[in-house]
């Protein structure tokens, strides 16, 4: 809005400024003429006035002289009328001065005063006349003397003459400063106008130049922008209502062999028939028609090299700024190859789905065949201990030390044996149930094993350090399990320690999943036997030295297996171990620790 105003408004200023600079020359101009006439107007109105009273002066005084004339003998007609011309003529014209002075009082005040003495000498030449015609020239030379000196008109004549003089002197000074102060406003209009030419031209100079350098942008990015577009590798094309090419890119060309130089060439005759597929080219002319967009359109094309193709067209309509008509920009994208690989993620997806069926098969034999053989073993060795001990029996006091020592090591043997069966069974257990997923507090679990691992071991001294715990989602009994073993092998390998160190804690990793470690200071074991540490009857130390039957951390790992996390380990000899396991941290833990917090 601000970048769209700024040029309207500085139009305007223009505008309005040319309009004053036009009008006032033309005002100051009128004005100016104006008060000429008007002052012409004045001059000649004085003018008029001091010949009326002159006029009016000469009637006085000829009439006075034809008076005179008439005494000295001449009694012609002609000098009788001039006799009585002032009689008959002065009256109008002393009504001419006053209508003509009557915006001037002062005017008007010495007008009456020649009005009366010019009615006074009137009277007395008139009376000198009838004096006259009754043959009194004695009476009538006093009345002419009378009217000379006790009506004089002259005193007045000059004093209107006078006042229409200063009158005038002023009006025409006035008249004069006005005209000169015409003159200085016409010439500063004139300097305006000039600077105002000069603004308009550096305006129009500056625009010039900014719509010069706008164009100049306007053609670099043009340029810049059909330099992007025949760089991108992939092919688009601009196409006209009638699905003519207006501009197509070097891999457009490329892929199907069209001149990108080439224009108005028909969709359909592109590429021998690539194009002729009449959905697609409906679904085009519904693109510009209607303004549907075209998203993702599959199919197979033969291209220019003879090969055919995988390509997903995309299509929508563009609104030129300067014009009405809509264009189609079209894009196309070959997924050829992602084609290929999508079939051959799908073969491999097919392979390793039957792998894995096979490997699903082959454990369900094998736990089934560990649980029938666990079971079958049972009997025998029952059998076993059965016979050992009435054969004992049997012997009685008979049995020597050495007999003894037999029997003991054979049902020693079988119970070690009827012990590694149930762990067998435990084993196969673990890897045949469903999981049964709730929210379990692993904190819990650790308060839970700690006792059974002490268990018979009050005599032995053990610092526990348990951090706090979070709670995840998984099987609660099969977890159990985890912490029992976990913790039962920490109490177990510190046995030899004076003062036993056992530290439970737990993180959250960078994938977002719960790390659970379980340290000691125990007995450790060397790094390179690592491998088999959490395989099933794999021990690291002999029996003698710690019992067990090795199944506890294979029981471990399949557990943190089956719900989708990981264990392994460090330690060194004789300087403790650290257990760790990963569980990952759904989105249903991460919600009941929230709410137990």
């Amino acid at each position: 809005m601000k970048i769209n105003g700024a040029p309207r408004w500085r139009t305007a200023g223009l505008l309005l400024a040319v309009l004053f600079i036009v009008a006032l020359p033309y005002v100051v101009t009128r004005t100016s003429i104006q008060e000429t006439q008007r002052a012409t107007a004045w001059v000649a109105h004085s003018s008029e006035i001091k010949a009326v009273t002159y006029h009016l002066a000469y009637l006085a005084r000829d009439s006075e002289s034809a008076s005179y004339r008439m005494l000295a003998g001449d009694a012609t007609d002609a000098t009788r009328q001039r006799a009585h011309r002032a009689e008959q003529q002065g009256p109008a014209l002393v009504q001419q001065l006053r209508g003509m002075t009557r915006d001037n009082p002062d005017q008007q005040m010495h007008i009456g005063a020649l009005e009366n003495a010019l009615s006074g000498r009137i009277t007395l030449m008139k009376q000198a006349q009838d004096r006259l015609a009754k043959g009194d020239f004695a009476g009538a030379t006093r009345s002419l003397n009378d009217a000379a000196e006790l009506f004089p008109i002259s005193v007045e004549i000059a004093t209107i003459v006078t006042n229409e003089d200063v009158l005038l002197k002023a009006r025409a000074a006035a008249a004069r400063e006005k005209a000169s102060n015409g003159r200085i406003v016409l010439a500063l209009t004139a300097l305006a106008q000039l600077i105002l030419l000069a603004v308009i031209v550096l305006m129009s100079e500056r625009q010039i130049g900014e719509r010069q350098r706008a164009e100049t942008r306007e053609g670099r990015a043009v340029q810049r922008s059909r330099m992007i577009l025949q760089a991108v590798r992939e092919p688009i094309a601009l196409f006209d209502v009638n699905l003519r090419t207006l501009l197509v890119n070097n891999a457009f060309g490329e892929l199907y062999g069209l001149d990108p130089t080439q224009s108005a060439v028909s969709l359909a005759e592109i590429g021998d028939g690539a194009w002729s597929d009449s959905v697609l080219l409906q679904r085009l002319n519904d693109v510009l028609l209607r303004d549907r967009e075209l998203w993702d359109y599959d199919m197979t094309q033969r291209t220019a090299d003879g090969l055919e193709r995988n390509v997903v067209v995309n299509a929508r309509r563009l609104q030129q700024q300067d014009s009405e008509v809509p264009t189609l920009l079209l894009t196309v994208s070959d997924v050829t190859t992602r084609a290929l690989a999508e079939k051959q993620v799908n073969e491999l997806n097919r392979q390793l789905e039957g792998k894995v069926s096979q490997i699903s098969d082959v454990n369900r034999e094998l736990e089934a065949f560990s649980y029938s053989v666990s079971h079958d073993l049972r009997a025998p060795l029952r059998h076993i201990s059965g016979f050992a001990r009435k054969l004992e029996q049997h012997l009685g006091e008979r049995v020597d030390e050495k007999a003894a020592h037999y029997l003991e090591v054979i049902g020693g043997s079988a119970q070690r044996m009827a012990l590694l069966i149930d762990d067998l069974l435990v084993f196969s257990r673990l890897g045949r149930g469903a999981l049964r997923l709730q929210a379990v507090d692993m904190q819990s679990l650790v308060d839970e094993a700690r006792p059974l691992a002490e268990a018979g071991l009050e005599e032995r001294r053990i610092v526990w350090t348990v951090a706090a715990l979070p709670m995840v989602i998984g099987d609660e009994n099969m977890l159990r399990t985890v912490w029992q073993n976990l913790l039962g092998n920490a109490v177990k390998y510190t046995g030899q320690c004076e003062v036993a160190r056992i530290d439970v804690s737990a993180k959250q990793g960078r994938h977002g999943d719960y790390e659970f470690t379980v340290s000691d200071n125990g007995a450790g074991f060397d790094m390179q036997y690592a491998d088999k540490l959490f395989g099933v009857f794999q021990r690291l130390h002999r029996a003698s030295e710690f019992p067990g039957n090795g199944i506890g951390l294979a029981n471990v790992r399949r557990i943190v297996t089956r719900h989708g996390g990981r264990v392994w380990a460090e330690a060194e000899p004789e300087k403790g171990a650290h257990f760790h396991f990963s569980l990952p941290a759904t989105d249903a833990a991460g919600a009941i620790i929230e709410s137990k917090t």
